[in-house]
């Protein structure tokens, strides 16, 4: 355990920001499983805005969510072919 003071309230500030940034990150692929089994608007329109809210509090790198919005936007074409 940390003895300085500053440590300390690090050490409870880094527990609340891990609590935070989990329940976001379960968030962020409960709709990416959602939008891949269902690819409507409505799920993809949730998921590009939930992906944009993590790269903007650097939960994911910019490059990842562009990645994984791109692979969204290719499904929901190529579904909407059929």
């Amino acid at each position: 355990m940390p003895i300085i003071k500053s440590a300390i309230k690090k050490v409870r500030k880094d527990k609340r920001r891990t609590l935070r940034n989990k329940a976001r990150e379960g968030t962020v692929k409960k709709l990416l499983k959602e939008a891949r089994k269902h690819p409507t608007a409505k799920s993809l329109a949730a998921v590009f805005s939930a992906l944009d809210k993590a790269v903007k509090v650097n939960l994911i790198h910019k490059n990842k969510a562009s990645r994984l919005k791109s692979r969204l936007a290719k499904l929901s074409v190529s579904s909407a072919k059929k």
